[in-house]
């Protein structure tokens, strides 16, 4: 490939990466509530990665929940539960890490099967811990049905995402009234001097 045209690509899929987290952003400043906000970063997620299925899960205690996914489960939504210890998810809740399998994800030793999710079935998988203030609160799984090889470009944008999505989480319990009546300043000045670099 000519270096030229090499060079015009990565700069499309930077920008696809710029759109992303912009968008993102948009839905962390709008009045939406979490499951809307969730929604809209599984459709630019799936979007970006033209996967065939992204899954949100929270975490509950010792358990994750599915809490979003762009694939139709009404029954297991809210109500599929695995343990912290459990599957590939619960290896990335607990490890804290990026998690990429090109094929055969289901062969993997890590692997737990849900009878309720097509998706248990799909080839490759990419997941995500979701951190907010240092604290994993999550996981977001993209997988898709045949081998896929993850990008450098997915794999950063799944792992910017999960923070975001973090962040997301940590807005969603303040209350509005809490947000307007809060004085910012001082919660900035009460947190302490800010270390100068020299």
């Amino acid at each position: 490939m000519p270096k030229a045209k090499e060079l015009e690509l990565r700069l499309q899929r930077t920008e696809q990466q710029l759109r992303v987290f912009q968008k993102i952003s948009r839905f962390m400043v709008r009045d939406l509530s979490l499951q809307e906000v969730l929604q809209g970063v599984v459709s630019l997620v799936v979007e970006f990665t033209e996967c065939d299925a992204c899954l949100v899960y929270l975490l509950d205690g010792e358990d994750l929940v599915l809490c979003a996914s762009n694939t139709p489960h009404p029954s297991t939504i809210g109500k599929l539960r695995l343990r912290w210890n459990e599957g590939l998810t619960g290896w990335v809740a607990r490890e804290r890490r990026l998690l990429a399998i090109s094929r055969e994800a289901y062969k993997d030793a890590r692997f737990k099967k849900f009878d309720q999710l097509e998706e248990d079935t799909f080839e490759a998988f990419l997941s995500a811990p979701l951190i907010a203030r240092n604290r994993v609160v999550g996981v977001i799984n993209v997988q898709h049905r045949s081998p896929h090889q993850h990008t450098g470009s997915e794999m950063e944008v799944l792992t910017t995402v999960g923070e975001q999505i973090g962040c997301v989480l940590v807005l969603a319990r303040m209350s509005p009234s809490a947000l307007e009546s809060a004085n910012h300043v001082e919660l900035v000045l009460s947190s302490g001097p800010i270390p100068m670099k020299q």
